[in-house]
């Protein structure tokens, strides 16, 4: 167990007022979370101190290797006044797969869970109450040696920062329309597309441009050697509705494991609906279209929880999906996740965790 010091700050930040917009993203809160690595010292020094900038040398290697990872997962307050996290135990997890990949030191999964429980603790006062509304945990490691070679660092920064924010799409859970994209490609196998890293969001972020100039919210990706196979969304995993069945592209080394679609599969199974892990083609989804099987499509994400899809666009192609309104599977699961995330429904899994016990 970590033995955590804390320094409150002196200066609180006025808090946002109910029913202000808080957006995504752009709202701190009053402290972070610190712990350093140091190589033949391991995990050191872990605090809380209030939030403030930092100072690295313009050698680190952040900088200028991208050794570097982070998560994202949410806190939210509950009917009876309890501060609750959703499956941490399984953000730590990830974070350790990432940070093997990327040659980053190992994080005890019980000391990743402590460190975010007690600044979500100190900043409890910060989570919102409004319907759609979390405070937003961003868990991150960069690599801090003043080093210009091309070698793993051997210091390490790890931080946690807290965030009120709103619903993650402004349409809130309307249908959402998605670009497939066929031109450029996210991530191959043997490469680092399961990893939580930053490198893969900024090669997203040219097809993002051009999927939102083309009024699209999303950019849903195809696998990048035979381009045809259904991968994932920039921010979410992607799940259909084919004749009855529920069906997700299997995890192939270049697809992000999420903690959301890892839900969604337990509860449809639980449900009793036949779910299906595999390879899914484009065209196989313009053939279930012109035929009339395909009945829903949504995106299953920490931010977003669900975000249905209303509108793919494939090429010349564009698919209107259950005449463009939210399916019932896309509201079961939205109600029944969001439901156990703040503490409304039953917890039969064991996935809520409260802070503070």
């Amino acid at each position: 167990m970590l033995d955590i010091k804390i320094t409150k700050t002196t200066n609180p930040q006025p808090k946002p007022a109910k029913g202000q917009k808080l957006g995504f993203g752009k709202i701190f809160t009053d402290h972070m979370f610190v712990m350093n690595y140091t190589e033949g010292k391991g995990w050191h020094d872990p605090r809380i101190e209030p939030f403030h900038n930092i100072s690295l040398s313009p050698a680190a290697m952040v900088y200028h290797y991208g050794q570097e990872m982070f998560e994202g997962l949410k806190a939210y307050k509950g009917p009876d006044g309890n501060v609750y996290l959703f499956r941490p135990d399984m953000n730590a997890k990830r974070t350790n797969a990432t940070n093997d990949r990327l040659v980053i030191p190992q994080l005890p999964v019980e000391d990743f869970v402590q460190a975010v429980a007690a600044v979500v603790d100190v900043d409890r006062d910060w989570v919102p109450t409004e319907p759609g509304t979390s405070l937003y945990i961003r868990p991150f490691i960069i690599a801090t040696d003043e080093f210009l070679g091309v070698a793993p660092s051997k210091t390490y920064l790890f931080m946690v920062i807290l965030s009120p924010s709103g619903a993650y799409y402004e349409s809130g859970l309307a249908p959402v329309g998605i670009w497939i994209e066929d031109e450029y490609v996210r991530a191959v196998r043997g490469g680092i597309g399961f990893a939580k890293t930053g490198g893969n969001y900024a090669a997203s972020l040219i097809a993002q441009q051009k999927a939102h100039d083309a009024g699209y919210s999303q950019v849903l990706w195809l696998d990048g050697v035979e381009r045809k196979y259904i991968e994932e969304v920039g921010a979410m995993n992607i799940f259909f509705k084919i004749a009855g069945k529920i069906v997700t592209p299997s995890l192939n080394g270049s697809i992000l494991p999420g903690i959301t679609r890892n839900s969604v599969l337990q509860l449809c199974r639980d449900w009793g609906y036949e779910v299906e892990e595999r390879k899914i083609s484009a065209e196989e989804l313009l053939e279930a279209q012109s035929n009339g099987t395909l009945e829903e499509c949504f995106g299953t994400g920490t931010a977003a929880v669900i975000s249905p899809v209303g509108k793919l666009r494939y090429k010349d192609d564009v698919m209107t999906i259950n005449g463009g309104d939210i399916g019932p599977v896309s509201q079961k699961l939205y109600d029944t996740i969001t439901g156990i995330q703040t503490g409304i429904l039953p917890d039969e899994k064991g996935w809520r965790v409260k802070v503070g016990e």
